[in-house]
């Protein structure tokens, strides 16, 4: 099978989407797939103006077009909303091409916190965008509800999976964490206004903060918070290392779709405190206790899931595997055999 994967999301980006697309695109290589990645380093981009790291192709529309039409796919899926998406919808709309999107950012909560204005003004353009896809493919149950009550109800679930021989509970200590006062309290992720870095920080919980990433926030944050250990962008085996050195891992973002970062660390015996919102809802919602705890007060939600069974948690992180999660994506796919690919036809 062909497929093109579509995204304006690639590296330099380290994010949860980014490790996503990146490791579904291996386990589909190593099945025998041919895999064509439409991202923006293939064209001429610019920073996204406040992330850097993020590259906008301009221009590009008229190559992508000529990508897929000389690849000769046979699914195409947009993982993201940005120009190349944009781009590739229009040919497949074009070329009357069934193709697949998935929901990864909650696109009007990020515009709304960086210009103030309410999330409901962004939602047409989200709508527009996915409302001719045959599927939409979202993480969770949660995230399905809310894109259907925004009209968007032709969702896939497509969840996560963790590296399960990286993150463990057998794996080292960290160094620069050793010998931190305890409790030890992790951070890992995009250090910036939207993740709510802020709450965490500032919940006062003795012990030891350490934040793990980086992002336009960091400076100022380390600087406002000199107790704080900012410990830059880990990967790998040291990343692993952190989540298994901390007590509990403190995920404040109220805006996240998924949260690849709380399965990792349960993966290594470390329980979550959240927010009650998408994403840690399912993840850790009440029937699961014993992993984690949410509540409006992160504070109350850090002392709680200090109280988690570390064991637990790595039996939760262990049904999350990547083979599973592209599975889930390859049943998504309009493919030729699937009854839209054959009306378009």
């Amino acid at each position: 099978m062909k497929l093109a994967l579509v995204s304006d999301a690639w590296r330099p980006q380290i994010n949860g989407v980014v490790r996503t697309l990146e490791t579904t695109v291996g386990k589909l290589r190593a099945r025998g797939w041919t895999v064509e990645t439409i991202t923006p380093d293939l064209f001429r981009n610019i920073p996204c103006p406040s992330y850097p790291e993020i590259r906008l192709a301009i221009g590009a529309g008229r190559d992508v077009a000529r990508r897929l039409a000389g690849f000769g796919a046979d699914a195409v899926h947009i993982a993201t909303e940005g120009p190349l998406g944009w781009a590739a919808r229009r040919w497949c709309l074009d070329q009357g091409m069934p193709f697949t999107t998935s929901f990864h950012t909650r696109f009007p909560d990020y515009v709304a916190l960086r210009t103030g204005l309410p999330p409901s003004w962004f939602w047409p353009v989200v709508r527009r965008f996915h409302a001719p896809a045959t599927r939409i493919m979202a993480a969770t149950r949660m995230l399905s509800e809310e894109l259907a009550g925004q009209g968007l109800t032709q969702t896939h679930r497509w969840s996560r999976g963790v590296d399960l021989d990286l993150f463990t509970p057998d794996a080292p200590l960290l160094a620069a964490m050793a010998g931190l006062p305890r409790p030890i309290q992790l951070y890992v992720g995009r250090v910036a206004v939207e993740k709510n870095v802020e709450a965490f920080l500032d919940a006062p919980v003795n012990g030891s903060k350490v934040v793990v990433g980086d992002g336009p926030a960091r400076a100022q944050l380390a600087q406002r918070y000199p107790m704080v250990h900012f410990l830059g962008a880990l990967h790998g085996p040291a990343l692993a290392s952190a989540y298994a050195s901390a007590d509990v891992f403190v995920f404040p973002s109220r805006t996240d779709t998924f949260g690849l970062v709380m399965i990792e660390a349960l993966a290594t015996g470390t329980p979550v405190a959240a927010f009650p919102v998408h994403g840690p809802l399912d993840i850790i919602g009440d029937a699961k206790a014993m992993i984690g705890a949410m509540d409006q007060d992160l504070c109350a939600a850090i002392r709680k899931a200090l109280t988690a069974r570390p064991a637990a948690c790595a039996a939760e992180g262990r049904r999350y595997s990547w083979d599973a999660c592209t599975d889930q994506f390859v049943a998504g796919l309009s493919l030729p055999s699937t009854p839209e690919f054959r009306r378009a036809a």
